[in-house]
């Protein structure tokens, strides 16, 4: 079994125990976190909704991401992950969420963002704290460093630890 899978057992196994579900809403990794999610049997019990939302229109129609943050922040950002984090909670109704946005290349970098650079952000009920990351390695890397680092979140959120 590989570590993704390990993770979203992982997971899996502590929402069931606090009766909680989880969503996510996805840019970069494509439904990458979703799709290591539902690798395990039964995350219908502790899973409500997965949200790949690549284009920033979309990230306002279907998260309501005011659309006035990326003109100000850019779809990279803080304040862009944790309005996804906040749109799929209320979308889904799930305590719990994650929300990623980044580069993994080989383009779209810049000096102030290079290829790599991704934003995560947990949300907890009324809490949401989002983090920035750069990951090196080619696209594929990167994207499965996200999903990864999106799991360990969601896992030190529930358990009460500072985020990785």
């Amino acid at each position: 079994m590989d570590h993704l899978t390990e993770l979203a057992e992982r997971l899996g196994k502590v929402l069931l125990a606090q009766g909680e579900q989880v969503s996510c809403a996805e840019s970069c990794t494509g439904g990458g976190i979703a799709e290591a999610i539902t690798r395990v049997a039964g995350s219908s019990a502790w899973f409500e909704a997965g949200f790949v939302t690549y284009s920033n229109r979309q990230k306002t129609a279907q998260l309501g991401v005011p659309e006035a943050l990326f003109a100000e922040h850019g779809a990279v950002s803080q304040a862009v992950v944790e309005a996804m984090a906040r749109g799929a909670q209320r979308r889904s109704g799930a305590r719990y969420a994650v929300a990623v946005s980044g580069i993994a290349g080989p383009g779209g970098g810049s000096a102030e963002k290079p290829v790599g650079t991704v934003w995560l952000a947990w949300a907890d009920g009324a809490r949401c704290e989002a983090r920035c990351y750069c990951f090196s390695g080619e696209r594929q890397a990167v994207r499965q460093q996200s999903v990864q680092q999106a799991l360990q979140g969601l896992l030190a959120l529930l358990v009460g630890e500072n985020l990785p």
